[in-house]
């Protein structure tokens, strides 16, 4: 306490004043830091948020919370609407200002939840008059809306910006960036001992089909001589470079079937991307089947596409790749080459489809069974992460409309840059709890290569999200859960790594926007690229739909669905498994859509305008018998069906294979269901009985001949054009 003294003299006001002033920056100073409150903050920019509806495509629920007060949202001409953000974790509130355009609310209410589903109003009016409103709330909350009940003008409703402030207290912040783990190893020219790192991996990885282990393999931009690199299963080998040509290897990169017998039908699981070869021969093998990617390579030769021996091998996918000399199919049955460049192309199988390749083989299917499309309707490229000088970030390739050729050769590729710091790199261990509280506090997310065990469903809600995987990265759903979920907003892109259902049945193992979607994401689309999803093999697992995608003009870009044929935990029950891939959205593009074995239908297609180029499908093995498959009057499920109540699809370069090996008597129909309608096309599809297990009756609903003549000789039944 102050010595007691006699009373001061009066003093001056200002002196006075200014006397109170130190004093109390004195009190400030000394009061423990506990006792601060902190200040409100803007808390709903750039968060994930949903409308009723939209006027248009230029008026998305988007504009209103990005910061920008040149862009709005707009709702259609009709009460009520209402706009919802989600702050993505609990939040006291303090208050909300409303930005309106000309077409504002005279009536409306600002409610709040905790979960989306039950609502409370902090704040209401029937006498608004517009202009900018802020608005004084209290309430904790994880969602804010506002919803408007009575508009001022005959238009919708329309919001230049919709800002919630607030405090959260949402646990510790979790940082971004930091190392990638010990199965990413990094290389850069003077690394001694690379090859015998590589040999060591694949020893560990040649055979390893069903196995736990995990790696990728970076190089740092340079040039590297006399390795082979030999790539097993669950294995990433990648340059760090901004373009392939900035990290050479000297040497080859090897995908070959020695462990197999010289069949390459089960080299699954695998890639290679952004790097330049000039292989030692002259021609690099890469022998491969589904789930293997070869993307932004530079080939300074040959690629042969068969195992030593021209044993058999089924399936592949090449993109946004530049090959000087020849590829090599020879043995290869069906394959998919994707906005790239070839030196030309040898042989046909089955299946060889080509969109946006310079040097593509002309169509001629049925023999030879090329399907060439000039361009990719539409394309954006896998996120890649390189180095920066010495920093690290993720390239996120812009969108193309009618591409054609790589992205690359012609100079720097468009897209952005995002530092790693802005990622939470998820290493095994984590909790699904800690990935969406990354994802709630604005992290993109990068997996590395481990397998991931997950109780709650991995949820992305924010526009422009990457979840990018490394080395194959698995994530395994626990007690029935979904294991990941995107929001109907735009611009996620999931790339590269592998869901694996667990032994509880999961109604759904990735669902791309929530059940009626309906926003326009056109000028800014979902990308689902090197997804991978996988029932049985690795043990029982079970899942009712594989894949559903919900958002409106989602991008399908390579992906095998996968009900597993033979590993662990595989049998007609053990591993069941309905559906495949079904699709509700509008205007949805799959480049590449493998799609295998499932118990009724592979493929559903509910969506209008919806295009697939390449399909691979093979029915499943292991049906006991014919009433098995049974589908009312029909025999057996096709492997692609398109709903009667669409008007507009089209398909190319698109094949279906049956295997009946438990009862080889079996008959299927067809291979492709869709209603005749003008507006539905499909080109260059055939069905094959592989050794003359079970046959196909028709290819398209009653058109195409059947497979049963060519009795166990494998020959395929086409249809050019349908109707």
């Amino acid at each position: 306490m102050p010595a007691v003294g006699p009373p001061p003299r009066p003093a001056h006001r200002g002196v006075v004043a200014v006397l109170v002033l130190a004093l109390a920056a004195a009190l400030l100073a000394v009061l423990p830091a506990g006792r601060a409150q902190a200040a409100p903050t803007l808390l709903s920019q750039g968060k994930p948020v949903t409308a009723s509806s939209q006027e248009s495509a230029g008026t998305p629920a988007t504009a209103a919370v990005d910061g920008d007060n040149g862009t709005r949202w707009s709702s259609a001409f009709s009460d009520p609407q209402w706009i919802r953000v989600d702050l993505g974790a609990p939040a006291a509130l303090s208050q909300v200002e409303l930005r309106w355009e000309t077409a504002y609310a005279t009536a409306y209410r600002i409610e709040i939840s905790q979960n989306g589903s039950d609502w409370s109003t902090a704040y209401s009016t029937t006498t608004a008059t517009g202009g900018t409103q802020t608005l004084n709330v209290s309430g904790t909350a994880r969602y804010v809306r506002v919803f408007g009940t009575a508009r001022a003008t005959g238009w919708g409703y329309s919001l230049w910006e919709f800002k919630v402030y607030g405090t959260t207290d949402g646990g510790p912040t979790i940082p971004g960036g930091g190392d990638l783990g010990p199965n990413v190893h990094v290389f850069d020219p003077s690394t001694p001992g690379i090859q015998a790192k590589l040999d060591e991996v694949f020893r560990q990885q040649e055979s390893a089909q069903f196995g736990n282990g995990r790696h990728a393999f970076l190089f740092k931009p340079g040039t590297y001589s006399g390795l082979n690199a030999q790539i097993g299963f669950y294995t990433q080998i990648a340059g760090l470079g901004l373009r392939p040509d900035d990290t050479t290897i000297n040497g080859d990169i090897t995908v070959d079937a020695g462990w197999f017998n010289g069949n390459a039908t089960q080299n699954f699981w695998r890639a290679a991307e952004n790097l330049a070869v000039n292989p030692v021969s002259g021609t690099n093998r890469w022998a491969v089947s589904q789930a293997s990617s070869f993307r932004r390579m530079h080939v300074k030769g040959g690629l042969n596409l068969a195992p030593n021996g021209y044993g058999w091998a089924s399936g592949g996918y090449i993109a946004d790749s530049k090959i000087d000399g020849q590829v090599g199919n020879y043995s290869q049955q069906q394959w998919y080459t994707r906005d790239s460049s070839i030196g030309g192309w040898s042989n046909s199988v089955w299946n060889q489809v080509f969109s946006g390749t310079v040097g593509a083989p002309a169509t001629a299917f049925p023999e030879p069974k090329y399907t060439t499309l000039a361009n990719t309707p539409l394309s954006r490229e896998k996120p890649f992460l390189y180095l920066d000088g010495s920093e690290y970030k993720v390239f996120a390739p812009a969108l193309r409309t009618n591409a054609r050729g790589t992205t690359w050769e012609s100079g720097t590729p468009q897209g952005r840059s995002i530092p790693l710091s802005d990622f939470y790199v998820v290493k095994p261990g984590a909790s699904a709890a800690t990935i969406n509280a990354a994802v709630a506090q604005g992290l993109h997310l990068l997996f590395t290569p481990g397998v991931y065990h997950v109780d709650q469903t991995i949820q992305i809600n924010r526009a422009d999200t990457i979840v990018l995987g490394l080395g194959l990265a698995t994530i395994i759903p626990d007690n029935g859960v979904t294991a990941m979920r995107v929001g109907d907003v735009d611009g996620v892109r999931l790339a590269g790594f592998l869901i694996d259902a667990g032994p509880v049945n999961s109604n759904t193992l990735l669902e791309v926007g929530p059940q009626g979607a309906s926003a326009d994401h056109a000028a800014n689309p979902t990308t689902v690229q090197d997804v991978y999803i996988r029932i049985g093999g690795a043990g029982a697992g079970k899942a009712t739909t594989s894949m559903v995608v919900n958002s409106d003009d989602t991008i399908i870009d390579h992906t095998w669905v996968w009900r597993a044929d033979h590993g662990e935990g595989v049998g007609w029950e053990t591993n069941r498994a309905d559906y495949g891939v079904r699709v509700n959205g509008d205007d949805v593009l799959a480049t590449g859509l493998f799609v295998e074995h499932f118990n009724k239908y592979d493929v559903e297609w509910y969506g209008e305008r919806g295009r697939t180029i390449f399909f691979q499908n093979e029915k499943a093995y292991d049906a006991p018998n014919q009433a098995a498959i049974q589908n009312g009057t029909t025999r057996g499920y096709a492997g692609y069906r398109v709903d009667d109540s669409v008007n507009t699809h089209e398909g190319w370069g698109m094949g279906s294979y049956c295997y009946y090996n438990v009862d080889p008597t079996i008959r299927q129909d067809h291979g492709f269901k869709a209603p005749v309608k003008p507006g539905v096309k499909f080109h260059s599809l055939l069905v094959v009985s592989l050794g003359g297990n079970g046959h196909y009756e028709h290819v398209i609903n009653n058109t195409g001949a059947s497979t049963a003549p060519s009795g166990s000789s494998t020959v395929p039944s086409t249809v050019t054009s349908f109707p």
